[in-house]
């Protein structure tokens, strides 16, 4: 992932950011491309230990970038952690395709996975679309989630989703915002999130990346 094909993306916003990976050099290379696309305060860590240190000493972050594989733990149970202490943004960039994986880490809260090996492109329209509210999947893991066990508990109808509600949440996995979905469908910014509100219901969650993700593998939406 050259840091010359990262493209800045500038903010009107600063915000925080947590980044998790036990190689260095990589941290470092995500830790100053993040800087060039609005981040204030970049804060590093190898380990599970230590991201949980650094989340008791910062508190909530407005982002997180995490590996699976760290050397001390699991970074899905990192990823369930964190959003259990109200972090709203968690974006996996793991090595492993396997769909075990993908879809584990969605089910405990994160709102993108992205593989260390796709192109730099990919890899910052995902963290983009996140910072921005949505949700987003690796192209080349995004069919994984169309195969999988269920979230426990919930009430998997998407076969009661409206055509309308299925407009808007795909407009959501498209990484867009409640005021840019209704311009799209010509909706008010009220009226999109009482249709989530009834995805919500429907789907036995109110999370926006756990909507996606349901939906995605009952091939409700791409």
């Amino acid at each position: 992932m050259p840091a010359s094909n990262l493209v800045p993306h500038p903010r009107e916003e600063q915000f925080s950011v947590l980044v998790v990976d036990d190689h260095p050099l990589l941290r470092e290379a995500i830790a100053a491309r993040l800087a060039t696309m609005g981040a204030g305060e970049v804060h590093e860590a190898a380990t599970v230990a230590e991201a949980r240190a650094r989340a008791v000493a910062t508190g909530p972050c407005d982002l997180a970038i995490l590996d699976l594989g760290l050397p001390d733990g699991s970074g899905i149970e990192l990823v369930t952690e964190l959003r259990t202490q109200a972090w709203p943004r968690i974006v996996v960039l793991a090595s492993s395709d396997d769909p075990y994986a993908v879809r584990s880490a969605f089910q405990a809260g994160a709102q993108a996975y992205l593989l260390k090996s796709a192109s730099a492109v990919v890899v910052v329209d995902g963290v983009r679309r996140v910072l921005d509210g949505g949700v987003y999947a690796d192209p080349s893991v995004a069919p994984l989630l169309a195969t999988g066990s269920r979230v426990a508990g919930a009430d998997h109808s998407t076969r009661e989703l409206s055509t309308r509600e299925v407009e808007v949440l795909q407009l959501v996995a498209d990484g867009q915002s409640n005021k840019e979905i209704g311009e799209t469908l010509s909706l008010s910014s009220l009226t999109v999130k009482s249709h989530l509100s009834r995805v919500g219901r429907k789907l036995g969650t109110g999370d926006r990346a756990q909507m996606v993700a349901l939906a995605m593998r009952a091939g409700v939406i791409r």
